[in-house]
């Protein structure tokens, strides 16, 4: 794939006129609306690069694409065996904060993400045209920490800082030709897939992308299908851990939107936190990239358009109890659609919150029957995932199937094979009336995880130290410590330090903690205090509200399905190793009281689940000293847990 919308070794860069490659980045160009700005700073870019390459060999690239951010770097100059990231500033007269984070963010993207670049010298360079001449420093600009800053006429001077004598050159033509294999936290994927980008480009573009376009091709099928016989179906997609679930409903859903807004395709979502911030990403995007036309979006219009594509699924379900009619959606994704609420949970909910006595539906079996409305077709897209439930009342994949089973055979039911060959999702009995009345789709499971570029191994490991499996457990720490740092401390304010120390760019760095870690708040970590997840996640290092300032703390429920790049995981009382086994604990009043119902225990653990496994780069385990005369925070609630942890080989901050 040809990334950059123009590319040239240096001396035929050189000789090649203004206007001949003005052309060609313009042919190549995706907006070919280009602004006369646009088509000016290109001018000035060409004309300082002819002026600050001669004499220079290597190659010139312009406009060249980072998928995973769904935007372009202004320059790539390869010399010897240096690859420069460079973005132009034109007209500016200062380095500008963001500038130099934009540019070192594209860098680390370059480096962790495309094949060419794991092992190359990368330096990241900030041009603004018109500022003075500052002095870098040059071991922070090696370690990616810093970008080099210099204006139009000392780029070739600081340029010449980087590059060696040595033999060895970068080989520019396999470095072309490298794989890219992004992996975009949920919310960039959502803002990509929103501005057009195809779920290909901003995925590994190996066999995840592969899979996840072919689920995406089965899906569209059965929508046109649907329509063309006027049918109603249900999907089920299963996938392995990590396989992107949730970024597969997000395309379809936006495929389906941009294909034909008559069918009003939604994404829905029972995690609140996770609808509110890629409602607020997507629309402070839209504001930001309707700015850089030339025209202009009040960010109330722009978040209309968003809150219509991704809604919580309980303000749909409540929505549809107020009237009877039939919905405009014609096409819904349900995300984790085997946590919406059983009959007990839902019945009990309708009473206590809405008033309604007479409520006597599941979730699956009232959210079916609102589509069924249809007189003509509709498609629900059931994405089922697994492992981390956090709730109560939770239906699993059984109920859907029964509500088909018992209720509305005239639909069309498509399932992952997966669901027939694994005992984990629904009973026998079940199996078989799929296998009798439903049709297998082997493309509705996704098969190859996309997680985590620093350890695809990271839960497995954690999941094996939740279970106490201790051999196997320091088998695979010392599989992943090389490639993601993780450390222990009793030291708070060591855990803060560290995170801020490894973190680049604008690479997020967070507190999180268990919402039941009631206790850690002596320690300044109030997990009772709500936070607005969307200015937690979204909002940068100088908002007090954002995850950067390490004040506000998010809990399970605010991160779960969401990521952060460093975090500080909090360890409260709540749950705790004494003699070998976990202990499970709820602060009620003034004292601790034991957890004893299994399910309720298995809800805690699966909360430190996600907790460890939010980061994707690495994270620090703080767990607190305790106190001698605090009973609610005794030493021994810590001290074993910390124990095990140095027993596995993971490293203490000192």
């Amino acid at each position: 794939m040809k990334r950059a919308a123009y590319s040239n070794t240096i001396s035929d860069f050189l000789k090649e006129s203004k206007e001949s490659i003005l052309g060609k980045l313009t042919s190549n160009h995706s907006n070919r609306s280009l602004e006369e700005l646009q088509i000016k700073a290109w001018e000035q870019q060409i004309a300082i690069l002819k002026d600050q390459l001669r004499g220079i060999n290597g190659n010139v690239y312009f406009e060249f694409a980072i998928p995973r951010m769904g935007k372009k770097v202004d320059n790539i100059i390869i010399i010897g065996e240096v690859i420069f990231v460079v973005e132009f500033k034109v007209g500016s007269d200062s380095y500008n904060k963001n500038s130099q984070e934009q540019v070192i963010d594209y860098t680390l993207d370059l480096q962790n993400f495309h094949e060419g670049s794991h092992s190359a010298k990368l330096i990241p360079v900030l041009v603004a045209t018109n500022a003075g001449v500052v002095e870098n420093n040059i071991s922070e600009i090696q370690k990616l920490n810093h970008a080099l800053k210099c204006n139009k006429v000392e780029l070739k001077k600081n340029l010449a800082i980087f590059i060696d004598k040595s033999s060895y050159h970068v080989d520019s033509e396999y470095w072309e030709n490298s794989i890219y294999k992004p992996t975009p936290t949920i919310i960039e994927a959502a803002k990509a897939l929103y501005r057009g980008h195809k779920v290909e480009e901003i995925s590994r573009s190996d066999a995840g992308a592969i899979n996840l376009t072919k689920t995406a091709a089965c899906l569209n099928g059965i929508i046109e299908k649907s329509k063309r016989e006027e049918k109603k179906s249900i999907c089920f997609v299963t996938g392995v851990p990590g396989a992107g679930k949730t970024l597969a409903g997000l395309n379809i859903a936006n495929e389906r939107m941009k294909a034909n807004e008559a069918e009003h395709a939604v994404f829905l979502s029972g995690n609140g936190p996770l609808v509110d911030v890629l409602r607020e990403a997507l629309a402070r995007d839209e504001v930001d990239r309707v700015k850089k036309t030339g025209q202009s979006i009040t960010k109330k219009k722009a978040a209309i358009k968003a809150n219509a594509f991704i809604q919580n699924i309980h303000h749909f379900r409540d929505d549809n109890l107020k009237s009877e009619k039939a919905p405009v959606e014609k096409v819904v994704v349900f995300d984790e659609a085997q946590r919406a609420w059983d009959k007990h949970q839902a019945s009990s909910f309708m009473r206590r919150k809405k008033g309604i006595e007479d409520f006597d539906m599941s979730e699956p079996d009232f959210l079916i029957d609102v589509m069924d409305r249809h007189d003509d077709w509709c498609v629900i897209i059931c994405l089922i995932g697994g492992g981390q439930e956090i709730n109560t009342g939770e239906a699993g994949l059984e109920e859907w199937v029964n509500v088909f089973k018992n209720k509305y055979l005239n639909w069309d039911v498509y399932y992952s094979d997966l669901i027939i060959a694994s005992k984990s999702y629904i009973q026998l009995d079940q199996q078989n009336w799929l296998k009798e009345k439903a049709q297998a789709k082997k493309e509705l499971h996704l098969d190859v995880s996309i997680r985590s570029f620093r350890s695809e191994r990271l839960s497995e490991f954690i999941y094996e130290l939740l279970e106490l499996n201790f051999e196997r457990s320091k088998f695979l720490y010392q599989e992943i410590k090389a490639e993601f740092p993780l450390v222990i401390t009793r030291d708070l304010s060591k855990a803060k330090t560290w995170v801020k120390d490894n973190a680049k760019g604008s690479e997020r760095i967070g507190l999180i903690a268990s919402s039941g870690a009631r206790r850690l708040r002596p320690l300044g970590i109030y997990v009772k205090n709500e936070i607005s997840p969307a200015n937690w996640f979204l909002n940068d290092a100088l908002d007090v509200r954002s995850s950067y300032f390490l004040e506000e703390v998010a809990t399970e429920f605010d991160i779960q399905g969401l990521e952060i790049d460093w975090s500080i995981v909090a360890w409260g009382a709540n749950f705790y190793l004494k003699e070998g086994q976990w202990k499970h604990q709820n602060f009620k009043g003034s004292k601790w009281q034991n957890i004893n119902k299994k399910e309720d225990k298995e809800y805690l653990k699966n909360a430190y689940r996600v907790l460890l496994t939010r980061s994707r780069q690495g994270f620090v385990i703080y767990i607190p000293q305790g106190s001698k005369i605090d009973k609610t925070r005794k030493p021994e609630f810590y001290d074993e847990t910390y124990e095990y942890m140095k027993r596995l080989g993971i490293k203490e901050l000192m």
